[in-house]
This record gives C-alpha cells, sequence and structure tokens, in this order.
C-alpha cells in the first residue's frame, strides 16, 4: 500500500516541481521587470484573490467534498451511475460558478476595499487594482472547472494531468510579461490577462483524459440530486477547513496594506518561497492520500486508514524538517539570488527576508494540516476541521495585532505560523483522541534521528555561510552558491540520517520499523 503512495506521491511531487520552478522564473520575471512599487503591490493585491482561489479548488478543498462522495459512487460498481452524478455535478457547479464570477466582477471595488482598505487612500493604486481583479475574477470559473476534472482523474489514481496543469498558468503569465507588458499603459495589468488566459488553458488540457476515461461530463443541472446535494454540504465547510492558511494570508495582505509601501510585496515574495516545499510535498501528499483514505474508509478498514496517515506524517517530518532549516537560514541566499535584479533592492532582500523567516517557522504547521484534514474529509466529517480552523484564525488574528507593531510585516507572518501549528496540534488531537489515528511503532526513535539530523545541518549551515556575501555577488555566482550550500546541507542531513540508521526501504513500509 504505502509503496504505491510514496510513487503516487513523487509522481504529484515531481509534476508540481516543475510548475513552482516555472513559478519561480515568473516572479524573478516579475521583480526584474516591475520592481517593488504601488503598481506591483496592487497587482499581488488583485492577484491573491484568483490565486487563494487556485489554492482552494485545484489544492484541495473541491476535492475533499468531491472524492469521497464520488468514491462512494466508484464502490457501487455502476458506471452508469457514476457517470450521470458526474454529470449533475458538473452542471449544477457551472452554473453556481458563473454566478459568482458575475458577482465577482461587479463587486471587484468592493472585495479591493475590504481586501486592502489601506489603497482608499491611493486613487491610482485603488482603480488598478479594480481592474486587475476584474480580469482575473473569471480565473474562479475555469480553476474550479479544472479541479472538477482534476477529481475525477485523482479518483482514477490518475495524478500526473491534474499534478502539470499549474504550469500552464505560469507559462501563461510570463509570456504576456514579456510580449503584452511593452504594448500596455499599465504593463503590469497584462499580467491580470496572463491569469485570464491560463484558466481556460488549464480548463481544455483535461478534457483528452477525461475522453480516455469514458467520464468527459455533460452538464445537467439538477439541485435536488442526492449526490449533488451532499457535495455541497460538504464543499463549504471543507472549502473553509483546507484554506484556514489561505484566508490568514489575505489577512496578512489586509493589515500590511496600512503599512510602509512595498510590505504587500515583501509578504507575497517570501511567501512564494515558502510556497515552495509546501506545493511540491504538501500538495502532493494532500492529493495522493485522499483518494486512499476514502477508499480505506470505503471498505471499512481502519488499520489501512491509520497506516495511510502515519506514513504521510512521518513523510512530512522527514522533509519538512530541512526544507524549514533552509528556508530559514538562507532566507537571504535564496532571495537575493531568485529576485534581486533592477528594481528588486537589498534593502528589499533584508526586509522580504524577515518575513520569510516569519513563514518557515510554519512550514512544518502548513504541511501537516494538509495531511490531517483528508483524515475528516475522507469520513465525510467536515464540521470538526472548520471548528478548529475558526479557533485557529482568531488566534493568528490576535497574534497578528500584537505582533505588528514591533516586527512589521513579519510579525504578521509569524501570525500566520503560530496559527497553523495550532491549528495541526487540534486536529491530531482529535483524531489520537478518537483512535481514528494510531501511532506506528517507532516514533520515538525516528524523531530521535530526524532532530539529530536537523541539528547537525544546522550548525554547518550557521557556520559556514555568511548572508551578506551574495550582495557582491553576480547573479551566476549566486546561483552556483546556493546550489552548493544547499547540497552541503542535504548531504549532512542525509548522512546523519542514515548513520544513526534510517534505512531508504523505511520510506515505503508503513511502521517506519526502527
Amino acid at each position: 500500500m504505502s509503496r504505491r503512495l510514496f510513487k503516487s506521491t513523487m509522481v504529484v511531487g515531481s509534476m508540481t516541481l516543475i510548475s513552482r520552478l516555472l513559478g519561480f522564473v515568473r516572479d524573478m520575471l516579475i521583480a526584474r521587470l516591475f520592481g517593488v512599487d504601488l503598481a506591483t503591490d496592487a497587482f499581488f493585491v488583485a492577484f491573491k484573490i484568483p490565486n487563494f482561489l487556485r489554492r482552494l479548488f485545484a489544492e484541495g478543498a473541491f476535492a475533499h467534498a468531491f472524492v469521497p462522495v464520488l468514491t462512494d459512487y466508484k464502490e457501487q460498481g455502476s458506471k452508469a451511475a457514476l457517470k450521470l452524478f458526474i454529470d449533475k455535478t458538473a452542471g449544477t457547479l457551472a452554473v453556481c460558478l458563473l454566478l459568482m464570477t458575475l458577482a465577482g466582477i461587479v463587486l471587484a471595488p468592493v472585495l479591493i476595499l475590504l481586501l486592502a482598505p489601506g489603497f482608499a487612500w491611493q486613487g491610482t493604486q485603488h482603480d488598478v487594482s479594480v481592474l486587475m481583479l476584474q480580469i482575473t475574477f473569471p480565473y474562479l470559473l475555469f480553476i474550479s472547472l479544472t479541479a472538477f476534472a482534476g477529481s475525477i482523474l485523482n479518483a482514477h489514481s490518475k495524478f500526473a494531468i491534474p499534478a502539470l496543469t499549474p504550469v500552464f498558468l505560469n507559462i501563461c503569465m510570463i509570456a504576456t510579461a514579456i510580449w503584452l507588458a511593452p504594448l500596455m499603459d499599465t504593463p503590469v495589468v497584462a499580467m491580470a490577462w496572463g491569469v485570464f488566459i491560463a484558466g481556460i488553458v488549464q480548463m481544455l488540457c483535461q478534457i483528452p483524459s477525461l475522453i480516455r476515461l469514458g467520464l468527459l461530463p455533460h452538464p445537467r443541472i439538477d439541485f435536488k440530486d442526492a449526490g449533488v446535494n451532499r457535495v455541497i454540504k460538504l464543499m463549504l465547510p471543507a472549502m473553509f477547513s483546507v484554506s484556514v492558511t489561505q484566508i490568514n494570508l489575505l489577512l496578512d495582505t489586509l493589515i500590511a496594506s496600512f503599512l510602509t509601501v512595498g510590505s504587500v510585496s515583501w509578504l507575497y515574495y517570501s511567501d512564494r518561497l515558502v510556497e515552495f516545499p509546501l506545493g511540491v510535498l504538501g500538495l502532493a501528499l494532500g492529493t495522493v492520500i485522499l483518494p486512499s483514505l476514502a477508499n480505506n474508509y470505503a471498505a471499512e478498514n481502519s488499520v489501512a486508514f491509520s497506516q495511510s496517515l502515519d506514513w504521510g506524517l512521518r513523510l512530512v517530518l522527514l522533509v519538512g524538517m530541512p526544507a524549514t532549516i533552509g528556508l530559514f537560514v538562507l532566507a537571504e541566499p535564496m532571495l537575493s539570488t531568485l529576485f534581486q535584479y533592477h528594481e528588486f533592492t537589498i534593502n528589499d532582500v533584508h526586509l522580504a527576508a524577515q518575513s520569510l523567516r516569519g513563514y518557515a517557522v510554519g512550514l512544518l504547521g502548513y504541511l501537516l494540516i494538509k495531511v490531517l484534514v483528508p483524515a475528516f474529509t475522507a469520513r465525510q466529517e467536515v464540521k470538526t476541521p472548520v471548528r478548529y480552523g475558526i479557533y485557529a484564525m482568531i488566534i493568528s488574528l490576535a497574534l497578528n495585532i500584537v505582533l505588528v507593531f514591533p516586527l512589521a510585516h513579519a510579525g504578521l507572518a509569524l501570525a500566520t505560523s503560530l496559527g497553523a501549528f495550532f491549528n495541526a496540534a487540534l486536529l491530531l488531537k482529535k483524531l489520537l483522541k478518537d483512535k481514528v489515528y494510531q501511532p506506528a511503532s517507532g516514533w520515538l526513535l525516528f524523531v530521535s534521528r530526524v532532530l539529530l539530523a536537523s541539528a547537525a545541518m544546522t550548525a554547518a549551515l550557521y557556520y559556514w555561510v555568511n548572508p551578506d556575501w551574495w550582495a557582491a555577488w553576480s547573479s551566476t555566482e549566486r546561483v552556483l552558491h546556493l546550489l552548493k550550500w544547499v547540497s552541503i546541507g542535504m548531504s549532512i542531513y542525509v548522512a546523519t540520517l542514515l548513520l544513526t540508521g534510517l534505512k531508504p526501504r523505511h520510506l515505503t513500509v508503513a511502521n517506519f520499523e526502527p
């Protein structure tokens, strides 16, 4: 079982890695062409909403509502009933999304006022944000239908195409930045058109795979269908429980709009770096583990359910720890290497590094949520994650107010991280209390090995790496030295794990026996 999960996770992770690398190219290009000013702050605020929706739908929330119900129909063994359910869900979902999209376009000025009220005193910045949000809002319709198609494919163990689809967002944005931006009066508006075009492309690329499965939807509208109602009933709470961290990031943007010009951009660039390991591992694990848990629950196999969850949690710790250390210790070198060109100054690097460290602290918390929430939604239990998500959001908001004064934008990042850990702790405690998750043997030894390897990696990087070196180096030298130190850090981490007795085969068995 775990060998299949590991293989599927590697497939999704590899596809996501391609997308994230192109995302860095996209962000490097934005930093190089547009820098950090009122216009880029306006774009990042306008992009927050469709990007939030992408993470909300394409990276889990819709799947958490749809896949468990779809699995039930698969278990019944009738492909005709399965196809009819898919058709009715597609038609009903499309109508709801179309109405929401039209409402979003009309209410764009209000949304910008709510998301970035500090822009109200910057007339041009506010107007440009509204325009770009109106252009990008149809992305909600396209990416939601894309997620719907991807969920069907994932439920049939077809992970590659849905995982590769986000690549087209980055390709379209890169293309519009290079060729369309120079033709526009306000160049950054071209990025909004890139988002719009990407939504259409992402949706269309799912169609061939659905045709091969014989499950291409023929939309029918039926709000009274039992299966559709189950999805709707699960979707709204699932959207909230999966996206608490993203909601907190939106709150960060709201508060940052009142801070120094550039604060929104610094938070954006630091969040982008944290999103790299979170996307590659967290998205891959969440995507793969949900169908597995749903199948285990439908088959009433509680042992396999717990083993799948145990495997996911150990992989989070194993990969999340070195990623956290790397982001924290190498914050300035990473930001300098990726973004310090032309308009993006060394001062921007230092300020963005402060918020990057704040977000990096919570990386393990973000990853744990990606694995723990599916343990609830696979059992169609959505109220508990929602309740805990509300608690975590309140904690994050309170910490935002407390930390923003001494730490400015970095305080907002740290508050979001602490809220993520609080959420993850509540979810884990509940699963343990209800005996849904029963940890396999060997956890104490496993954690000890990971902590020892993490300490060795941290000591080596702190001793040898001086972040101030990067400012004086050329772009090529920065890349080479960053790759060198990332390689050294990972080598020390892996070597320590092997020396303490952790074997590669432990990654493909459920109990990670010592």
